[in-house]
């Protein structure tokens, strides 16, 4: 008779692995729930590549400085700039360097942090891809794809070896001459095919759902453009403001597109590219800044030996490719935030001052308003000119305010998490 015991013990082992790699696949989501995160809060002030400091200081090599390799004094520094600063020469300094207080964020955790962290080290390692490079796939992914693919070859050998032990049992039955019914086939066993139902449906349904939240949400999108304009060089080195070309999002709704006309505002006496530095698409292709400037002078029908002869109402829009899309039924007003909440350009659309390519950064979803309107103070001092004085109407917080009960007043505490503030 052949034991059954050793095909139980391999049985055992083989679902302890099964588990174990599926504990193994969890901690491969450290970084790209890290990398969730950061691009969803620090990235509009802190450079994803980590070496390069944008509005805020770059982050790698972040656990080497000050305290925060103890990732609590960390969180206490993300949840609480102010109070953290106050007793703090370190982040002090910061203040004086970059001009800017960090943004708190109190709904972060220390497992958040740890991710984070964990982010940036992988992040600061990888070296940026010379010109004419492909760019390698993220690990994260890769790595995800490789335990997904060992977690389920092992379940189907657990299954096999489990098949294999249920015949083994009935030949050790025949040989001691136990009668016992005849076994069903496998294909044929009804909680078999019951366990593979509700696996196939819980697994379905996961995807299925994950993909359907994320309809519409295209972070990362980074079309091609007829024209190759470059932000880091009009925004970033040369410092024209935003406004300046999105002046509507001062005063309107939308922040529009600029004419043509604004653009040759400069570019009737700037018709070469010859003092900023080397242009490089997304594939790592350099651009020549001159003809893209001849795009452009062809869009205006502008000819540079005749400066004096162009008529700028012959000037034709150019087909700019739109980045940033809402669903129709969302309401979103620029001047309400830049103008009355004061609002950075950066805190959507990213560091767009070091971007060459414009790319969507922030995922743009309910979510994600939401959990700024929580954390989003208002300038409630209406008393001077650097107030709003519409928030005047809300006596009870200025009272609640003075009486000290509450130190500031949020977005969320004027009506900003009412549906029919941002749905129609």
């Amino acid at each position: 008779m052949i034991p059954c015991k050793p095909i139980g013990q391999r049985l055992t082992l083989t679902l302890l692995s099964v588990f174990v790699f599926s504990i193994v696949y969890v901690s491969a989501q450290d970084v790209a729930a890290g990398k969730a995160i950061f691009m969803g809060k620090c990235a509009s002030c802190h450079n994803p590549n980590m070496k390069t400091a944008g509005t805020g200081p770059a982050l790698g090599g972040l656990e080497e400085r000050h305290k925060w390799a103890d990732h609590n004094e960390l969180l206490k520094w993300i949840n609480n700039p102010a109070g953290y600063m106050a007793s703090d020469p370190y982040t002090q300094g910061l203040l004086a360097q970059y001009k800017s207080m960090m943004t708190g964020f109190s709904d972060i955790t220390l497992k958040d942090v740890g991710d984070i962290v964990a982010y940036i080290n992988d992040a600061a390692v990888v070296k940026a891809p010379p010109p004419g490079s492909t760019p390698e796939p993220e690990k994260g992914n890769s790595n995800a794809i490789i335990f997904g693919v060992i977690s389920l070859i092992l379940a189907i050998i657990a299954l096999i070896l489990m098949q294999v032990n249920s015949n083994l049992k009935k030949m050790s039955d025949d040989a001691e001459g136990i009668s016992r019914p005849e076994q069903v086939p496998f294909y044929k066993n009804k909680i078999y095919i019951a366990m593979m139902a509700l696996i196939f449906f819980a697994v379905a349904g996961y995807y299925f759902s994950k993909a359907a939240i994320g309809l519409g949400r295209q972070t990362n999108y980074e079309p091609i453009q007829p024209i190759y304009y470059s932000h880091k060089v009009h925004a970033g080195i040369n410092q024209i403001s935003c406004l300046y070309c999105h002046g509507s999002a001062w005063d309107s709704k939308h922040a529009a597109i600029p004419a043509v006309n604004i653009c040759m505002n400069c570019h009737k006496s700037i018709g070469e590219y010859v003092k900023g530095p080397k242009l490089y698409d997304e594939g790592g292709n350099e651009i020549n800044g001159t003809a893209e400037i001849a795009k452009l002078y062809k869009a205006a029908g502008f000819d540079p030996t005749k400066p004096n002869d162009w008529d700028p109402t012959k000037a034709k829009p150019i087909e700019w490719v739109k980045i940033h899309n809402l669903p129709d039924h969302v309401y979103f007003n620029h001047s309400q935030h830049i103008r009355a909440g004061k609002v950075q350009c950066q805190s959507c659309h990213g560091e767009v001052t070091a971007m060459d390519e414009v790319k969507q950064v922030s995922e743009l979803s309910m979510g994600w308003c939401i959990n700024c309107h929580r954390e989003t103070k208002v300038d409630f001092n209406y008393s001077d000119s650097s107030g709003n004085k519409f928030y005047s109407i809300y006596e009870k917080f200025h009272n609640d305010i003075k009486n000290h009960k509450m130190d500031s007043v949020t977005v969320k505490d004027i009506g900003g998490l009412e549906c029919q503030k941002c749905h129609y």
